[in-house]
């Protein structure tokens, strides 16, 4: 799709990221972990849908159960390119920009996928562009690490190897691949999983260059599994598949497989043995679907 062709009133993709690996290599004297882990987006995910408004109010017209709205990182980001760009001065009130947003959910909360932070991405590069505010790529991924360490990722949009808080990323050629991703029935903190002792700190850091398929763990792992045993379940069953590992602090997890229908077979089979079974089947993506709109920078 053509960046022309993303208007207001059209659906905007918020695509889920996994984890290819994980590692915990440090903690900063405020608190925050460092981290080093590779970004892949995949082909499934959320969509969002703007709609003009001159009030200068931003509406979350589809909010999310008990999340309340002013809590919506969606609604957040556009708020924080509001307050960033000055979108909202204006001669007079009808001068003023605002957007109410329609947000179809697809990805789980508390999943690892990054959903509320890639819905936040969207929002920050749709507005931008809708609201002809003029921001580049670069501050607009400023932008986002104040609403939450992943949203950079998704307007960097690039498979990415990343590292400090996941803010740094060094651009890395991932195989093709499709993935089994199964949605434990659990939602997973993620505060909670930064807080435990058991978390290791201190895995040794690795040159950027030195990653490769395959490498590595998810150090949030034994934690979460620890703490919700349908993660380790959930593991334990797609280990018959292949490398099986956990997106970020979980609940998600996922396997690498060859093509769509090995995959599509693994999840039917796995539906089989257990009934209740949520998951779904997903391409890898070396870009984002809006790598190519506005200021790339």
């Amino acid at each position: 799709m053509t960046e022309q062709q993303f208007t207001w009133n059209t659906e905007w993709p918020a695509p889920a990221k996994l984890n290819l690996f994980l590692h915990i290599v440090g903690r900063r004297a405020d608190g925050y972990h460092l981290l080093q882990t590779v970004f892949r987006f995949i082909d499934y995910g959320d969509s969002l849908r703007f709609a003009p408004r001159s009030d200068g109010k931003i509406v979350l017209a589809t909010p999310l159960g008990k999340l309340a709205d002013a809590d919506n990182l969606a609604v957040r980001a556009a708020l924080a390119l509001q307050s960033a760009s000055g979108s909202t001065r204006g001669a007079t009130p009808s001068a003023t920009q605002g957007a109410t947003i329609h947000l179809t959910k697809r990805l789980p909360l508390g999943g690892g996928l990054g959903g509320g932070s890639s819905d936040a991405a969207t929002t920050l590069l749709a507005l931008n562009q809708l609201w002809h505010t003029g921001l580049s790529r670069a501050q607009l991924q400023t932008l986002g690490l104040a609403l939450g360490a992943d949203v950079p990722i998704f307007i960097y949009g690039r498979a990415a190897f990343a590292e400090g808080v996941g803010e740094k990323f060094t651009a890395v050629t991932v195989a093709q691949s499709w993935y089994l991703v199964i949605v434990p029935p659990v939602s997973v903190p993620t505060a909670g999983i930064f807080a435990s002792p058991a978390l290791p700190r201190d895995t040794a850091a690795i040159a950027p260059a030195a990653w490769h398929d395959g490498f590595g763990r998810n150090d949030m792992e034994p934690v979460a599994c620890g703490l919700y045993p349908p993660v380790a379940r959930c593991l334990e069953a797609l280990q018959a598949y292949g490398d099986a590992r956990m997106s970020g602090s979980g609940a998600c997890c996922f396997v690498a497989m060859s093509n769509q229908a090995e995959a599509a077979t693994a999840l039917a089979a796995l539906r089989q043995r257990m009934p209740d079974l949520d998951g779904f089947v997903a391409r890898g993506l070396d870009e984002h679907p809006l790598l190519g709109l506005g200021d790339t920078e």
